[in-house]
């Protein structure tokens, strides 16, 4: 729907609309960015996989950089928003740290592609732009598991920057590695529901292996 303007005027797109296309926009950004970064990605491949004008790009982005950025930060702020809901407090740190495995995994199963997006900002920028999302601000909930699992006898001591380094690799690696590993078993479907949902199971027995106190 769009909302009626003055004569002579374009028309203003409600913001029901506007946010739907720029979701759009967003969509079709990270699979180009994906697959080619900054530097090789097309606004005009962008606007016709989006089903919009260059223009539109520019109209809500206003150049290929911003666009960048904020396809970057949405992964960031989708799992801000579901940790955020979370009370990591009122769990035992084997509990919590269960369900941030399972939540890091299912979240990137729904977004495959996302593993690329990082790769291809470490190759060309070396990570001028990842630093700018406040990536952070999602680590520090592991973090603090890690911290007070120590504190409380469930974990060994670990050094906790490293071992949430390492917990991440078991957890997102799978992906990385998809559209190369799956040429090895094509008769197998890794990204099928009980083929994450066995990742998921596997990861967590072998993490909480590596950092139980034994």
């Amino acid at each position: 729907m769009v909302r009626p303007s003055k004569r002579g005027a374009k028309p203003v797109p409600s913001a029901r609309d506007a946010q739907m296309t720029q979701q759009r926009i967003l969509d079709a950004a990270e699979q180009e960015f994906s697959r080619h970064g900054l530097n090789g990605a097309r606004l005009s491949a962008i606007a016709d996989l989006a089903q919009v004008t260059t223009a539109s790009l520019h109209y809500y982005f206003e150049n290929k950089e911003n666009l960048y950025k904020a396809v970057l930060q949405r992964p960031i702020d989708e799992v801000q928003s579901t940790l955020g809901q979370l009370n990591f407090d009122g769990l035992d740190p084997e509990a919590a740290l269960k369900q941030i495995i399972r939540i890091a995994i299912v979240n990137e199963a729904k977004n495959p592609h996302r593993q690329m997006l990082w790769f291809q900002e470490a190759s060309q920028n070396q990570g001028i732009y990842f630093k700018e999302c406040n990536v952070l601000s999602l680590h520090e909930y592991l973090l603090k598991i890690l911290e007070r699992g120590m504190a409380e006898g469930y974990f060994r001591p670990l050094k906790p920057f490293l071992a949430l380094t390492y917990i991440l690799s078991v957890c997102l690696f799978y992906f990385t590695v998809h559209e190369n590993w799956k040429h090895l078993t094509p008769d197998i479907d890794r990204l099928s529901p009980e083929a994450i949902e066995e990742h998921i199971e596997e990861a967590i027995l072998f993490i909480l292996a590596g950092v139980r106190r034994s």
